[in-house]
């Protein structure tokens, strides 16, 4: 049985966007505001960054990777793909 995650993301074009958003979330801004203003994946920034759940193999690599390293709750640092950066957040 395929292990079922769901996480929200913040995607930028720039490393150094990234590290600003990562910044002001340690900060106390809301993950979900945050992606809503600033991601560039649309689809998902409507929905506070919310992907849903989906399970290995559906992610591009190194976003997978990362997410299912987190813990529940917990936010990662910038993660590189070909889309850009990600900042990724386990909700599930």
């Amino acid at each position: 049985m395929s292990v079922k995650i769901k996480c929200s993301h913040i995607l930028v074009a720039k490393q150094s966007e990234a590290i600003g958003i990562l910044e002001r979330i340690k900060n106390g801004e809301k993950f979900g505001k945050l992606a809503k203003d600033l991601s560039i994946d649309s689809g998902s920034a409507k929905r506070d960054g919310s992907l849903g759940y989906f399970t290995k193999g559906k992610m591009v690599k190194p976003f997978e990777d990362a997410a299912f390293k987190l813990q529940i709750g917990q936010v990662s640092e910038p993660i590189k793909s070909e889309f850009g950066y990600h900042i990724i957040k386990r909700l599930g």
